[in-house]
């Protein structure tokens, strides 16, 4: 669905290394995303510095360098594995002469790929004109051309004036059809809130699993890939619990770090699902070796959001593990963890029966504890 298009653009990836731990891991990230675009990869260009080069984020070597591997490859296109200031993305290109992105706006090109709904599209659209606002980008002026632009600019009015205001009128008409859309989620909520359905949703870092595990308990069809954001829209399917009712299960959007800031603003309303819900069952990749940097990646983006419901964590990837199925309590019998593998179906039963035990406490005890979280489960 999202393999690169034949005659896809190629590009060249930069990465400095300024001293993080997590530099590896990023660097590997940048690869995938690029990828997960319909980029080609034709070479990575690094280096080490103590802090970004104010005209070039890259030294004036290392910027060299970058040509020299442009031309080699015959690439059309530079993405650096860092956020570049307008003034540097606009040094780049002019001394490279090619197109220079960074990592968040390759991140939005993703998310605007790949976004079906007609919300995602709007939350997309968001998060990209809010990016390019902090810019100061010219060429928006097309948005009022369609409708006759004769008189447009104001008395003293720059281009670049025009093309701020009518920037700022198109994000706040998105921002009020969001609203809309937020209110008629809060309605269709409520409902089910009436009708005694538990709601779980499942979170998680990018590619963990969660489409996989969402597709095997409701026989739904979501989208799963082993691609980074192969899940943009939140997907909602009922599951059945036999004796214990039944529950809404819904399949979010996966973090990563470095999530650009206006992204989770704009998909606040998408991960209300996540805040809104009785249960998160959090799915963690427990086959990756920075599987503990990404759960706290995601308890951050949870924690900012507002998203403080009971939380269990479901680590899936058993298979390459080579471990059993199974399900963790503590010491006072609580429900800590559940061992799956997606890909295999094993523990999926047990996930049903977690969420069985879940909805029973829920509607007996009809109360919660200080914490928010029926007896018989912990929370993190």
């Amino acid at each position: 669905m999202f393999d690169r298009p034949s005659g896809a653009d190629a590009a060249i990836l930069v990465s400095l290394d300024f001293g993080d731990t997590d530099y590896a891991e990023s660097l590997e990230e940048l690869v995938q995303l690029t990828e997960s675009a319909g980029v080609q990869v034709s070479a990575v260009v690094e280096g080490k510095r103590s802090r970004p080069d104010a005209a070039f984020f890259a030294g004036t070597g290392k910027v060299s360098e970058i040509a020299d591997a442009l031309q080699e490859n015959d690439a059309g296109m530079v993405i650096f594995n860092h956020e570049l200031s307008a003034g540097q993305q606009r040094n780049l290109e002019q001394r490279l002469q090619t197109r220079v992105i960074d990592r968040t706006t390759l991140i939005l090109d993703i998310f605007a790929q790949r976004a079906r709904s007609h919300e995602g599209k709007l939350q997309v659209e968001l998060a990209q004109l809010e990016h390019l606002a902090t810019r100061l980008v010219r060429g928006w002026t097309h948005l009022e051309r369609q409708k006759g632009g004769i008189g447009l600019r104001g008395p003293g009015e720059t281009q670049l004036e025009t093309d701020r205001r009518l920037l700022g009128k198109r994000v706040k008409l998105l921002k009020e059809k969001l609203l809309k859309l937020k209110r008629q989620h809060q309605v269709q909520r409520r409902a089910r809130a009436r009708g005694n359905v538990l709601s779980v949703s499942l979170v998680g870092y990018t590619n963990a699993g969660k489409s996989t595990i969402f597709n095997r308990l409701t026989n739904a069809n979501a989208y799963a890939a082993d691609q980074l954001f192969a899940t943009l829209d939140t997907t909602s399917r009922r599951l059945y619990l036999g004796a214990s009712g039944e529950a809404v299960l819904s399949d979010t959007v996966g973090f990563i770090k470095h999530l650009p800031h206006t992204l989770v603003a704009a998909f606040r309303s998408t991960l209300t699902e996540a805040v809104e819900a009785d249960l998160l069952l959090h799915v963690v990749d427990s086959a990756s070796p920075n599987r503990d940097q990404q759960i706290d990646e995601v308890n951050a983006v949870l924690a900012g959001i507002g998203a403080d419901a009971p939380q269990i964590m479901l680590f899936n990837k058993i298979d390459i593990r080579g471990q059993a199925p199974g399900v963790e309590r503590d010491e006072y019998g609580r429900i800590v963890s559940i061992h799956v593998s997606a890909l295999t179906g094993d523990g999926m039963a047990l996930i049903r029966d977690v969420l069985s035990e879940f909805g029973e406490n829920l509607r007996v005890e009809n109360s919660v504890s200080d914490t928010g979280a029926p007896a018989g489960f912990a929370t993190h």
